[in-house]
C-alpha cells in the first residue's frame, strides 16, 4: 500500500494519507470516481485555510453540537467519501450525540451502497438507515438519487448532518424545514451559504472535535444550548472565515 510509502515528515503528508484512503475507498468500491474529482476541489481549499481547524470552524463546531443535542432526531447522512474516510468518527458521532446514521448517495448503485453499509458496521455501527427499500420515500424538490431517503432517519429529521454536501440537496432540506449542518471547505459554496449551520474545515479534522464538543455540552441545559446556536450567525461566520482566508494568504506571501 502507498500509504506505507509516505514519509511522516513529507509537509504534504497528512494530505498524501488522506488521498490515499479515497484511492482505497474507490478501490474498495465505496467512492464513486467523481467523488475523487470532489476531494481535490476542497483540498484546493484546506490549503487556503493554512490546513488547520480556524476560530470560525470552532464557533460553527460549537454552535454544532449545541443544535444537535437540541435536536429531537438528528440524522447523519453518510456517502462514498465519508465512509472512506471516517466510518469509525461517523460512528463515534453517533453515538455520542444519539443521532441516526443513513447512507444517501448522489451517484447511487446498489453494490456502492452495500460495500459502505459493511464498512459502517466493520466500524461499529448497529443501525444504519437507508437500506430497506420499504421504508423509502422521497424529498421533494430533488430530482437527483439523493431524493431517496427513509421514512425514519432524514424524512422524519428535524436536523440532518451532512458531510461533503452537494447544494442541491442542502436547499430541499431547507425548505423541508430541516435544520441542515455541513462540513464543507469552500465558504463560498451553496451549500455552505444556504446551511443553517457551516463547518469551514476539513472533516477529517473537524468530526472528532464535534464529538469531543457534544460530549462538553451534553451535561448543558437546553436554555444554555438554545443561547449558543442562537447567538451563532452563519452568514458573519462565513464572511469571517472568508477573512481568516485572506490574512493567511497574507501571511504566506510575507514569509516567502
Amino acid at each position: 500500500m502507498l500509504m506505507s510509502l509516505i514519509p511522516k515528515s513529507h509537509p504534504r503528508a497528512k494530505s498524501l494519507l488522506i488521498r490515499e484512503k479515497l484511492v482505497t475507498g474507490f478501490d474498495q468500491g465505496l467512492v464513486a470516481k467523481e467523488g475523487l474529482l470532489a476531494h481535490g476541489r476542497g483540498e484546493a481549499f484546506d490549503y487556503l485555510l493554512g490546513e488547520k481547524t480556524s476560530k470560525t470552524a470552532k464557533l460553527a463546531i460549537r454552535a454544532a453540537a449545541a443544535q444537535i443535542l437540541l435536536a429531537d432526531l438528528p440524522v447523519i447522512s453518510v456517502n462514498g467519501n465519508i465512509a472512506a474516510l471516517c466510518p469509525k468518527e461517523i460512528v463515534r458521532l453517533a453515538n455520542t450525540s444519539r443521532a441516526k446514521i443513513e447512507v444517501n448517495l448522489f451517484y447511487a448503485n446498489e453494490k456502492r451502497k452495500q460495500n459502505i453499509i459493511k464498512i459502517l458496521k466493520k466500524s461499529g455501527a448497529k443501525e444504519i438507515l437507508g437500506t430497506n427499500r420499504n421504508l423509502s420515500t422521497t424529498l421533494p424538490g430533488l430530482d437527483s438519487a439523493r431524493r431517496i431517503v427513509d421514512k425514519n432517519g432524514i424524512f422524519a429529521a428535524d436536523v440532518v448532518i451532512v458531510p461533503l454536501e452537494d447544494g442541491d440537496r442542502t436547499m430541499a432540506l431547507r425548505r423541508a424545514e430541516k435544520t441542515v449542518i455541513t462540513f464543507d471547505l469552500n465558504p463560498l459554496s451553496r451549500t455552505s451559504q444556504t446551511a443553517n449551520i457551516t463547518i469551514v474545515d476539513n472533516v477529517t479534522r473537524a468530526i472528532d472535535l464535534l464529538t469531543i464538543t457534544c460530549k462538553k455540552l451534553s451535561n448543558k441545559n437546553k436554555k444554555t444550548l438554545e443561547k449558543i446556536v442562537h447567538d451563532f450567525n452563519n452568514k458573519k461566520n462565513l464572511s469571517d472565515n472568508i477573512i481568516e482566508i485572506r490574512d493567511n494568504l497574507t501571511r504566506r506571501l510575507h514569509i516567502a
